[in-house]
């Protein structure tokens, strides 16, 4: 119990560690089961691709996260519902678009591709994924400001990113999937 409360105690003096702790878990946790769910099993899991996303969300999104819920806060301190919603579209306007080029090239390149490549994934991938987000974010962005302590704001982005990362994961995995439907057209001609 000791270590858990100096744990505990520690987070509170750092709270971006919190966010750090909880994007380092559950993106990973979000890739194994998008992984589940296009049929993989224990065997054949990428675990590979668990770590580029536990990397990843632990140690650029998380912090990225925490810096514009702090900004946004001092910005719009109050916790009224139209400073909550305001708070949840600037944010869907500047940094979700920023986060989502950050993704598709970051992960690019932690996959070990090419700037080109990474660049390639952004125009093919950012887009679609981001009219998606804009009719979620606003809304979970807009409970997350107006009711959720600020000490607690990245905890709850983290629990709510666990279905968006699984979303994020298959566009990722798109690519995969059209080379190897690719494939067999490859073969014979």
């Amino acid at each position: 119990m000791t270590v858990f409360s100096r744990l505990v105690a520690f987070s509170n003096r750092h709270p971006v560690v919190r966010g750090m702790l909880s994007y380092g878990t559950i993106w990973p946790t979000s890739c194994i089961i998008q992984q589940t769910i296009a049929g993989k099993t224990w065997e054949n899991y990428d675990w590979g691709q668990a770590l580029r996303f536990s990397i990843y969300g632990g140690l650029f999104t998380a912090p990225t996260l925490y810096a514009w819920i702090r900004i946004s806060s001092k910005i719009w301190p109050q916790s009224t519902l139209k400073s909550s919603v305001k708070k949840a579209l600037v944010e869907q306007l500047t940094y979700g678009p920023l986060a989502l080029i950050c993704f598709f090239f970051g992960m690019s390149l932690l996959e070990g591709k090419s700037v080109e490549q990474a660049k390639q994934q952004v125009s093919e991938k950012f887009l679609p994924t981001w009219k998606v987000g804009f009719c979620v974010w606003p809304v979970l962005q807009t409970v997350n400001f107006c009711y959720i302590s600020e000490k607690n704001r990245v905890p709850f982005v983290s629990a709510c990113s666990l279905v968006w990362c699984c979303f994020l994961a298959y566009m990722h995995e798109l690519e995969m999937k059209k080379k190897l439907q690719m494939q067999p057209l490859e073969l014979t001609s």
